[in-house]
């Protein structure tokens, strides 16, 4: 059992919902992300989500397209975020950690080279959006010899024979997409996400968690209440960007921003 299904099998027996935020490694600058990462947990974030730098992110909206244009700006690349979470480790060995990105890196890399690195870093799972599950194999396998989650995402046009698909190859959680579109598109709406949870829950014991349209505290309480756990992502780094400029207020924006989601979401599952 790694990191990431320990604190679900914790949260599960304590009836907490896990604050999964997202931020990209190397944004605004390469020297902010640990610091970020420890200010998000101290504000009670659960399981942190590290965006990967990649040149062609398909599934961002403008809000994240931009954040990786920045830490590409510093040519920060995979094995940079590695270092990152290798040097996260040295403070916090309990947090979970997820890579979220793309294919391209990872293979150019190697299955294999990527899956040892990532675990000797710290990492406990990965997202890579552009990988189907049929072609994963060889992924996988590399992934579960050094005991690394995948998650894959459910979309809320994905079939009932697919979730079945995905619900087989998925470890750690199944990442339910709220929202037809890119990351920060679109208005949420809760009883079809409580549909769509409760569907892909009837073939799966895995832990759901929910993302993209979650921007404050109110919608991530709607949300907690039927959801394992609740990504944020385009509403931190909003603030990321906004706050660029200044160290100290940058961790204070985002960490008083987790504080807000977590608070709505612990008083949505008490």
């Amino acid at each position: 059992m790694n990191r990431i299904d320990a604190r679900f099998a914790e949260y599960k027996k304590q009836g907490r919902v896990a604050l999964v935020p997202y931020v990209t490694a190397g944004d605004p600058g390469p020297d902010t992300t640990v610091p970020l990462m420890h200010a998000m947990v101290k504000a009670g974030a659960d399981i942190l989500e590290l965006g990967v730098p990649f040149s062609d992110p398909m599934a961002e909206g403008p809000v994240i397209q931009k954040a990786m244009e920045r830490a590409l700006e510093h040519h920060v690349s995979l094995r940079d975020v590695l270092g990152m979470v290798s040097q996260f480790r040295q403070q916090d060995d309990t947090t979970p950690v997820l890579l979220m990105g793309y294919l391209n890196p990872v293979e150019i890399m190697g299955y294999e080279a990527f899956a040892e690195a990532a675990a000797k870093a710290g990492v406990d799972g990965v997202l890579l959006v552009d990988i189907p599950p049929e072609e994963a194999a060889p992924l996988l396998v590399a992934l579960a010899k050094h005991k690394l989650d995948i998650v894959f995402l459910v979309s809320p046009t994905t079939s009932d024979e697919r979730i079945q698909t995905i619900a087989r190859s998925s470890s750690g959680f199944v990442y339910y997409v709220s929202l037809k579109g890119v990351t920060g598109a679109g208005h949420l709406d809760t009883d079809e996400v409580a549909d769509r949870v409760n569907r892909i829950k009837s073939y799966t014991d895995l832990p759901v968690g929910v993302g993209f349209g979650i921007k404050d505290a109110d919608s991530a309480a709607r949300v907690a209440k039927v959801a394992d756990a609740v990504v944020v992502g385009s509403a931190l780094v909003k603030k990321i960007e906004e706050f660029a400029g200044s160290a100290d207020k940058l961790e204070a924006a985002v960490a008083g921003l987790i504080a807000e989601i977590r608070a709505g979401i612990d008083q949505a599952t008490v």
